[in-house]
């Protein structure tokens, strides 16, 4: 499997007041320097940096909206339909351009953003495979304080569904948000609607930076499922595409927040820096564990940050002279991004309940070829079944008399018939086995018994031998006079044989 790294694509707000001086952009090198003068007030000892030069994948300066789509949505779109899963991140500081980026506005249909430009020129890719049944379901998360919100919960029809949104995540591949609902989006119009009631539930308020300020981090995903209405249909291939909507990063100090802003602003730099901390351990080959579970917005993101997909980051920048410390921020992450491998490969399943509908179908069309080919070679009644408990002891005293000599051989029919008769043949192997165990326990035993009944006789003889020899010695005591102990030999008695 081939890595690829993370491309990132800088794109700048459009101004009146952009620092010249400061911010020099190269479209033709794809390069950005900056350079700040030193401070005189500081006095003579200054160590402050005044370089900068960032080398980036693209840099589109005051880029329209329809540049964005061609150079950052279209070729997510095209390997998403080809089954490869695709993530856009849109990240930057507060009022850097990253929601009119993603979603635009809607007083004027040329300042549309990518989500639905992107839903516009799926459904005609869609359209453009009659071959394809393709599947479009949509889900809208945001992730606000560090809590989960589902921004399509109120279309759900589905009690079962309303439970709080927990992530299931595996060591191995993407995480899963329980209870997420998707919407499935049979055309371009519901796609759309789905994108606006949505955006009707984000949690935006006013800001110092931006009037109408994203204070959270939105997902909308877009699931496709496909399958061949032409080739076999047991195949599937999934993919999905993540549009992420960053919450602005800023520096406390600057924009004086406080209260309920203070708060969110904490959470969102809070969760930035998780991201941040996640890159840069990716970067490291050496390191071994990726911290996914600091936070939410991490954890979701698994597979789009060193996993399965294909990402492009916009990393959105306002080059005015007041917030080039957050755009020196952004091109510092932007780079760290670059350096994150992804490995993107195609998501191809089977469906079980297809494959087994397929092998019904081909075990039938085999089983009618085999007996066109029966009938042609003038064989007749011959089957292909399993064999049932009459046919095996047809077989079995088939097998018999053979190994009885009494047949000289066994007709063969089939392999099905081959498979049973050596089946039959073990068995017979095994019981004839278990026979002569037994016989030889049998014999054993036996043997056994008649050695007992053996020693019994002996052990009688003996005691009625020593029995005789007490009586002898009895009888001798009974007699009349003394035994003498003198005497005299006779010799040995020689026979001659002639």
């Amino acid at each position: 499997m081939k890595s690829k790294h993370v491309k990132v694509i800088v794109r700048t707000r459009p101004t009146s007041d952009f620092a010249v001086d400061i911010l020099q952009i190269s479209q033709e090198t794809n390069s950005i320097h900056i350079h700040i003068p030193k401070n005189s007030e500081s006095g003579f000892i200054n160590n402050q940096q005044e370089d900068w030069d960032f080398k980036f994948n693209q840099i589109l300066h005051n880029a329209s909206q329809e540049c964005i789509f061609d150079e950052c949505g279209a070729p997510i779109l095209k390997s998403l339909i080809d089954g490869y899963n695709g993530t856009i991140l849109a990240y930057g500081q507060t009022g850097a351009g990253k929601t009119y980026t993603m979603t635009g506005t809607t007083e004027n249909y040329v300042h549309r953003g990518l989500i639905p430009r992107m839903i516009s020129q799926l459904y005609k890719e869609i359209a453009n495979k009659a071959q394809m049944a393709i599947t479009v379901r949509i889900s809208y998360l945001e992730i606000y304080n560090e809590q989960m919100f589902d921004l399509l919960a109120s279309l759900n029809d589905d009690e079962t569904n309303t439970g709080a949104l927990k992530i299931v995540d595996e060591n191995i591949g993407p995480s899963l948000v329980k209870n997420l609902s998707l919407q499935i989006a049979n055309t371009e119009e519901e796609a759309l609607n789905l994108l606006f009631e949505g955006e009707t539930n984000r949690s935006i308020s006013e800001h110092q930076l931006n009037k109408n300020s994203s204070r959270s981090h939105c997902i909308f995903t877009i699931y496709l499922e496909s399958r061949s209405r032409v080739e076999s249909s047991e195949k599937v291939i999934y993919s999905k595409l993540n549009l992420v909507d960053l919450a602005g990063s800023e520096r406390l100090s600057k924009t004086q927040t406080s209260g309920v802003s203070l708060q969110e602003a904490k959470y969102i730099n809070k969760s930035l820096t998780f991201l941040e901390q996640v890159i840069i351990a990716l970067s490291d080959k050496k390191r071994d564990h990726i911290p996914y579970r600091q936070s939410k917005l991490t954890n979701v993101l698994r597979d789009a940050l060193g996993g399965n997909c294909n990402t492009i980051m916009i990393a959105n920048i306002w080059g005015v002279k007041e917030h080039i410390e957050e755009t020196i921020s952004t091109l510092r992450f932007g780079t760290r991004m670059m350096c994150v491998s992804n490995t993107p490969v195609v998501n191809v399943q089977y469906d079980p309940m297809a494959l087994i509908k397929k092998y019904e179908r081909e075990i039938k069309e085999l089983k009618h070829e085999l007996s066109m080919h029966d009938a042609l070679n003038s064989k007749i009644n011959i089957q292909y079944e399993p064999f049932n408990d009459n046919q095996k002891y047809e077989l079995r005293k088939q097998i018999k008399t053979y190994i009885d000599n009494e047949n000289e051989e066994i007709p063969i029919i089939n392999v099905r018939q081959i498979k049973e008769a050596f089946n039959q043949f073990r068995k017979l192997y095994i019981n004839l086995e278990t026979e002569l165990e037994e016989n030889a326990k049998l014999l054993k035993h036996s043997a056994n018994n008649n050695n007992m009944q053996t020693n019994g006789n002996s052990d009688n003889s003996k005691q009625e031998h020593e029995n005789n020899n007490n009586k002898l010695n009895n009888d001798k005591d009974d007699g009349v006079g003394e035994i003498e102990g003198g005497g005299f030999g006779i010799g040995m008695v020689i026979y001659l044989i002639y």
